[in-house]
């Protein structure tokens, strides 16, 4: 099953995260299917990019999204 989660990367305490469309069995660092946009929680306004389209193509094929990245798109109005 794919799921839409989120990929860590950025410095020690200075968090940025990826999101990604991957493969429920894959590692968080492990390679991904498609990158769908970023989220940085450190930022003022919690910054985040979506490519919508990819997004929602991945949700019609069936990809379930983590809890995480559920209230992301909840709030971008995508679910």
């Amino acid at each position: 099953m794919v799921k839409i989660r989120l990929q860590r990367a950025g410095a020690k305490k200075r968090p940025y995260y990826k999101i990604v469309a991957i493969d429920e069995r894959t590692r968080r660092d492990g390679s991904i299917l498609e990158s769908l946009g970023f989220y940085n929680p450190v930022a003022k306004d919690n910054q985040v990019g979506l490519e919508d389209d990819k997004v929602k193509a991945w949700l019609a094929k069936g990809a379930q999204p983590s809890a995480t990245v559920k209230g992301i798109l909840k709030r971008k109005g995508l679910v």
